[in-house]
């Protein structure tokens, strides 16, 4: 069985090797840190992980799954121990109606999109209490094409006003939708954040359409969907030689295929670790090996 505890805290520094030049010229951390499901104890554990040396938090305005204000009052925190909002990488996303909670829609439910995606973001700056982020993404495709191509627009306006500094998209399992996109929009996405899951052959041609078009792909359930990776004879054989968790094993790996991985760790000890797993140098023969597992 695959153990997140078997490796000794190591120190943590902010290096320039740790993040990846974007399409649109931003620089995102190759690790990020997830806020889903933190509820109330999302302000201490976003602290936590940037004082750990995360330096990109990902949330989204959608209180059905994230405390998006909590996230700010740890930006808050953290700008008075020194660590200033510029120096972090935030991303949020503008969830569609049938991505949320009936009984707390974060804007106007009736209101065309257009003006969804205003409020949408209005309440992420007050959440956030900033006046830009760093990369918006659209937390689903919408159907028709037609909506969301509007909602993508919305997104472009954001941009060109400098409020958000790259777009992109979630949870779009489609490659036609997301060359549509590609091919209608001005402002090309640069992320797809997707679950990396065998159920959807771990998106191995979406991800390397992305990789030709300058689309960095971002894993999330990348842990938590893969037991069966971690607990692989390849993958267990490898942290024992490099005495690292199977984790810190999967998370390089994924880093070696220019996938930028999400971790949402509550551990403190696992925040170090997944930090620590960029530094790991495996040979092409061992990333080769674990490639044939996916």
């Amino acid at each position: 069985m695959h153990d997140r505890n078997n490796s000794i805290n190591e120190d943590i520094t902010v290096n320039e090797q740790d993040f990846i030049i974007t399409n649109a010229g931003i620089k995102m951390p190759k690790i990020l840190y997830g806020t889903a499901w933190k509820k109330e104890k999302t302000t201490d554990l976003v602290v936590k992980a940037v004082e750990a040396g995360f330096r990109g938090i990902d949330t989204a305005c959608q209180p059905k799954h994230y405390a998006q204000e909590r996230v700010g009052d740890a930006l808050k925190i953290l700008n008075k121990k020194g660590i200033r909002r510029d120096s972090l990488f935030i991303q949020t996303k503008f969830t569609p109606l049938a991505g949320q909670d009936p009984n707390n829609i974060p804007y106007d439910k009736n209101a065309p999109l257009l003006v969804q995606v205003a409020q949408s973001f209005a309440r992420s700056q007050s959440d956030l209490q900033t006046q830009y982020v760093d990369s918006l993404v659209l937390h689903s495709p919408l159907f028709p094409m037609s909506h969301l191509l509007e909602v993508y627009n919305a997104m472009q306006n954001l941009h060109d006003k400098g409020l958000a500094m790259q777009l992109g998209i979630s949870n779009c399992y489609d490659l036609s939708v997301l060359k549509r996109l590609y091919e209608e929009s001005r402002v090309k996405p640069s992320v797809l954040q997707n679950r990396f899951y065998s159920e959807s052959g771990y998106d191995k041609e979406i991800r390397r359409w992305c990789k030709s078009k300058g689309i960095i792909y971002q894993s999330f359930w990348s842990l938590t969907a893969n037991p069966h990776l971690l607990e692989s004879p390849t993958i267990v054989q490898l942290a024992l030689k490099y005495k690292k968790t199977e984790a810190q094993i999967l998370f390089k790996y994924l880093n070696s295929q220019e996938i930028v991985p999400l971790t949402g760790t509550a551990s403190q000890t696992h925040m170090m670790e997944d930090l620590n797993a960029l530094a790991i140098e495996m040979s092409p023969e061992e990333y080769d090996q674990i490639g044939k597992l996916l």
